[in-house]
């Protein structure tokens, strides 16, 4: 069963003390509160969850029949002769994107419309169909290999809904028809890194609701491409919960949210009244009244355009750099990472304005981090709940920026911490927050200190900070 990963727990609490929980941790019956949260501090990512957090930024890219047609979402009637996309360049793309400071990329190959960007002997709504390269087209392929030319992580996205296949709604052959194009794109690329599986809530044409096999999907991903992640229906990587780059004050990556694939999951959440919107997914409340936590770290997602597919009456809407910098304290620096998505033009490249702030974007973050006033043999710090480190920076320091980071591979731990500075020889609060987790980072005014102090106000266990940063990030 695909379901075995999981750890079921049946000894008690007290029996478990010292072990560490991967991805999982179900609670033993009549466990008090406490022992709960001694056993969610001690939850942990698996180790490919851990590699996709440490990479904190990917670009998305939407690009298909959409792009020629106009629209964002696509009726799976659309004329493959459309698609001729006569100067493709992904060469381009991914050097625009690792200026920009992008670790990985994911491409739109087929969206809810049903067009396949790869020659997939299933449908023949697919570039196949088209006069691009006279039918003989691979999107997918040549953006792989422009990924392992440039040592960029890659990763797909197949919508779960098709519009265009008429049997949409007949659950045992669409899914048939899904692990079919998902065994293509997974055995005929090499390695895979992350699989983000979206649209599920649509109606078929014949009236019928369509239900996914997840066993079926799940063991097909984890046969084929055993050490990708995967994403929103996935049960490696948690959508945020909405498209405007708003992450939550305390953002807990051990949660009681259930990942949509798994088995009564909606009933299950919907008993615990959770979901991806919720305020809070892993605090104290919430662990009361949870039976298992599931390691699952939250993903935000964000067009640098308005919209997801190129429309050339956004070419003066691209986010400014101000806004990607707000994005960026947002998402990476609230304990989550940033899927950025980008999107090719008609031509088949990235336009220049959105290479450019790409560029830009990517530069502002290299010069953030080009120097910590924190010397690097002091940052780790294990500490227990009230305790405080003070980091000396030397004099005539300014910052505006302070990093925090907990070991996670040791679990998610704080619950609240307080920075404070030496200013003129007097301590004053730099900033508060809650969760940290993998990173947070706090933006505030220029402040000249010599010292900073950390306290780590409230923890689960002793917390494990692995470091402790404080930068002068450039003005915008």
């Amino acid at each position: 069963m695909i379901w075995c990963f999981l750890c079921v727990i049946s000894l008690s609490a007290e029996a478990q003390k010292g072990k560490y929980f991967e991805k999982n941790v179900r609670f033993p019956e009549k466990v008090t509160l406490e022992e709960k949260v001694e056993m969610a501090a001690r939850l942990v990512p698996t180790k490919q969850q851990l590699a996709w957090q440490q990479l904190e930024l990917t670009a998305f890219i939407h690009f298909g029949i959409n792009t020629f047609t106009g629209k964002e979402q696509g009726d799976g009637k659309e004329f493959p002769v459309m698609f001729n996309p006569v100067a493709l360049d992904a060469e381009q793309w991914v050097k625009a994107l690792k200026a920009g400071g992008l670790k990985s990329v994911v491409l739109t190959a087929k969206h809810h419309d049903g067009f396949c960007l790869w020659p997939t002997k299933t449908t023949r709504h697919a570039i196949t169909a088209s006069p691009w390269k006279n039918g003989k087209g691979d999107v997918v392929r040549e953006l792989k290999k422009a990924c392992d030319r440039n040592g960029m992580r890659f990763g797909i996205y197949l919508s779960l809904l098709d519009r265009n296949i008429s049997y949409y709604g007949d659950s045992p052959r669409y899914n048939e028809f899904f692990v079919k194009q998902l065994t293509e794109l997974l055995t005929e690329y090499g390695k895979i890194d992350e699989i983000w599986l979206d649209g599920t809530s649509e109606i078929g044409i014949d009236g019928k609701r369509q239900e996914y096999d997840w066993e079926l999907i799940l063991k097909t991903i984890h046969k084929l491409q055993p050490n990708a992640v995967t994403a929103f229906y996935g049960d490696d990587i948690r959508w945020i919960g909405n498209e405007s780059a708003r992450g939550r004050g305390a953002e807990w990556s051990s949660v009681a949210l259930v990942p949509g694939c798994y088995p009564d999951a909606k009933k299950r959440n919907e008993e615990m009244r959770l979901s991806v919107f919720s305020r809070d997914l892993g605090g104290k409340e919430i662990i009361d009244r949870a039976t298992e936590l599931f390691w699952y770290p939250s993903e935000v997602s964000v067009s640098i355009r308005p919209s997801w597919f190129y429309h050339e009456r956004e070419d003066l809407k691209v986010k400014s750099l101000s806004e990607l910098v707000r994005v960026y304290f947002q998402s990476v620096g609230c304990n989550s990472s940033l899927l950025l998505n980008v999107s090719p033009d008609k031509r088949g490249v990235l336009c220049e304005t959105d290479v450019t702030r790409l560029k830009e974007f990517g530069e502002y973050l290299e010069k953030m981090y080009a120097k910590d006033f924190v010397s690097r043999w002091a940052r780790a710090w294990t500490a227990r709940q009230g305790e405080s480190k003070e980091y000396t920076l030397g004099k005539g320091c300014t910052i505006n920026t302070i990093l925090l980071q907990e070991d996670i591979s040791r679990g998610q731990r704080v619950e609240s911490f307080t920075v404070e500075g030496l200013v003129n020889g007097t301590w004053q609060v730099l900033g508060k927050g809650g969760t940290i987790g993998y990173k947070r980072l706090l933006h505030i005014p220029d402040v000249a200190v010599e010292t900073i102090r950390v306290t780590i106000n409230d923890c689960r266990k002793e917390a494990n900070i692995s470091r402790v940063g404080a930068f002068l990030a450039p003005k915008i």
